[in-house]
C-alpha cells in the first residue's frame, strides 16, 4: 500500500492538470458562444467519456495500477469535471442494482445543488447589504 501523502499528491497533480486542461477548453469554446456555456457541456460530456473509459480499462484487468487510476480518475477527472466522477458513482449503484440509491443521489444531487446556488446568492446578497461596502 502506497503512502497517503504520495497517493494524495497523485491526486493533486491530476487535479491539477484536469484544472488547466479545463480551463484552456473554457477559453476555447468561448469562441464559439457566449451566450451558452459550451465550456462546461464539452468539459463535463468529455470527463464522463474519459472517466467511463478509464473504468472500462480497469475491468479488463491490471492495464491501468491504482495509482494511476487514482491520478486520473479522481484526480484529473476530478479537477476537469465533477460530473464525471457523478456519474461514475451513480453507474456503480445502477451496476450494484441499487436503483433506488441511483435515482435518489442523482435527483438529490441535482435538486441539492441547485438549491445550494439559489442559497449562496441569497446568503451573499444578505450579507452585502448588512455589510455595505464591504461584500460589494
Amino acid at each position: 500500500m502506497s503512502h497517503p501523502l504520495y497517493l494524495a499528491s497523485l491526486v493533486g497533480v491530476g487535479g491539477f492538470a484536469g484544472s488547466v486542461v479545463r480551463y484552456g477548453l473554457s477559453m476555447a469554446a468561448q469562441r464559439l458562444s457566449i451566450e451558452w456555456p459550451v465550456g462546461t457541456l464539452a468539459a463535463n460530456v468529455a470527463g464522463c467519456l474519459l472517466i467511463g473509459g478509464i473504468v472500462g480499462i480497469s475491468t479488463r484487468g491490471e492495464t491501468l495500477s491504482p495509482e494511476m487510476r487514482l491520478m486520473l480518475a479522481t484526480g484529473f477527472c476530478g479537477g476537469f469535471t465533477t460530473m464525471s466522477s457523478f456519474m461514475y458513482e451513480t453507474a456503480a449503484m445502477i451496476r450494484d442494482s441499487e436503483y433506488f440509491h441511483a435515482v435518489v443521489y442523482a435527483a438529490g444531487t441535482l435538486v441539492l445543488s441547485m438549491a445550494a446556488f439559489a442559497a449562496g446568492i441569497a446568503v451573499f446578497r444578505i450579507l452585502a447589504r448588512i455589510g455595505g461596502g464591504l461584500w460589494s
